[in-house]
């Protein structure tokens, strides 16, 4: 039985993945903490500082399956301390005295931070793969409608005309930020933390540099300048990237959202029969994918400001910070990676229905069309005079009806400067999508980071 939803048989699959819940599941943490155990017995085993026989003990026996994690568990909470247990295990499960040597020089958050890093780059490997494939989608959505015209809104009114294509395109192009953001972090988040009680090694009698050096050498992360015990900036803007990988996705869900509406329905999020929308209303189409990213991406954006906070460490060693990123990482993985997932589904199935695209261009009878009639009187009238005119003429057909086509035929200071021809030029929706073809070309012809 779970107490919250990511955990949840019923509801874990809509705040998080089975992918992302193995890498931070407790056999996986526990298996992290070992596996730097492990590269660091090693490394001091290949140095000389600690025997190799019992080295090759403690590699051998660095696996979780051999520990029993309720024992485990019980230590932890006896001695509130989560690696002391971890390392009296393992010298039960060592041989001879090789239980004696594991740790050396080390110190728990140097075992807890690398651990995290270690899972953090697990993340951050499936999170990337399924941002390139929602960026993938989002491409071929923007070439394959490159092309249709739709209404363009601002401030949830009409505006003028775009493309789908084009629309898609601006979403494309966010994404591929986000892949570089994530490519550009990566050496500054994913490096370990091997610094002994309070950063300096000196447990480790001139060896600690050397010690350090090979020891992210052998678990591939970077090795870092000096300690980052009490500096988690690193922690902060991984926050921060994730938040604002799932706010894309949010983004995108919203608008799907909004353009699935039964008035517009120009979109809908991809429908099977037996998907119910109503224990009451048989007829309904609901969109519960593209709700469920939108909370997921409100959920993901508050986790943001507990990144950020645990900057503000106190002096060399702090563990409040250490619990409050055991809270909330495992959280902004799981979602972030839930809110990607299904909008790669989302898109990868979108319904695209152009006839009602084709629709809503004429819901207002010619007034989508003011801009190109006023930039056309404009020329001879003047800029504002133009907008004088059109404005008037355009709030008496909202207000009285009829069409912006009767009404500038009817008008007097239209009379003798623009013919029926021209009007209808103007007014035809499909006319006055600007370059969005050429600007659809340009993102779609962009490369991701690598």
């Amino acid at each position: 039985m779970a107490a919250y939803v990511i955990d949840s048989v019923l509801f874990g699959d809509q705040f998080g993945t089975e992918a992302m819940r193995r890498i931070f599941s407790d056999e996986a943490t526990v298996q992290r903490w070992l596996d730097v155990e492990a590269a660091l017995a090693k490394v001091q085993g290949g140095m000389g500082i600690i025997p190799r026989q019992a080295a090759d003990e403690i590699r051998d026996k660095a696996r979780v399956e051999l520990l029993d994690l309720r024992e485990l568990k019980a230590e932890m909470d006896r001695t509130s301390h989560p690696i002391v247990p971890l390392l009296r295990a393992m010298k039960k499960v060592c041989a001879g005295d090789a239980g004696e040597y594991i740790h050396w020089g080390a110190t728990t958050q140097d075992i807890i931070d690398t651990g995290t890093v270690l899972q953090v780059r697990d993340g951050l490997d499936e999170i990337e793969r399924n941002l390139r494939a929602l960026y993938g989608n989002v491409c071929g959505l923007a070439a394959r409608y490159r092309d249709q015209a739709m209404v363009g809104r601002s401030h949830g009114q009409q505006a003028l005309p775009i493309t789908f294509g084009f629309k898609a395109a601006v979403w494309a192009e966010e994404l591929r930020r986000h892949l570089g953001r994530l490519d550009q972090m990566r050496s500054r988040v994913l490096v370990g933390q091997f610094s002994g009680a309070v950063g300096t090694l000196a447990a480790l009698d001139g060896a600690g540099i050397e010690v350090q050096q090979r020891l992210f050498r052998e678990l591939g992360l970077g090795c870092p300048v000096i300690t980052w015990h009490v500096s988690r900036d690193a922690i902060a803007e991984l926050g921060c990237v994730l938040a604002i990988c799932a706010g894309t996705a949010g983004k995108i869900a919203h608008e799907v959202y909004c353009l699935q509406k039964t008035e517009t329905a120009e979109l809908e999020e991809p429908f099977s029969t037996g998907k119910v929308g109503s224990s009451t209303m048989p007829h309904k189409r609901n969109p519960p994918a593209c709700e469920t990213v939108i909370a997921l991406a409100r959920a993901v954006r508050t986790l943001a400001p507990s990144a950020i906070e645990s900057i503000m460490a106190e002096h060399e060693r702090d563990k409040i910070v250490l619990q409050s990123e055991r809270e909330f990482v495992p959280r902004l993985f799981c979602m972030t990676d839930a809110a990607i997932r299904k909008m790669v589904a989302v898109t990868g199935g979108l319904n695209v229905r152009t006839r009602n695209m084709e629709r809503n261009l004429h819901v207002q009878n010619g007034l989508l069309l003011s801009e190109p009639v006023m930039m056309k009187l404009g020329a001879t009238l003047g800029r504002q005079e133009a907008h004088e005119i059109v404005y008037r003429i355009c709030m008496e057909v909202f207000e009285q009806g009829g069409s912006l086509k009767e009404a500038l035929m009817q008008a007097p200071e239209i009379q003798g400067r623009l013919s029926e021809a021209d009007i209808d030029a103007m007014l035809d929706p499909h006319g006055y999508t600007g370059q969005a073809g050429e600007f659809v070309d340009r993102v779609v012809a962009m490369q991701p980071a690598s």
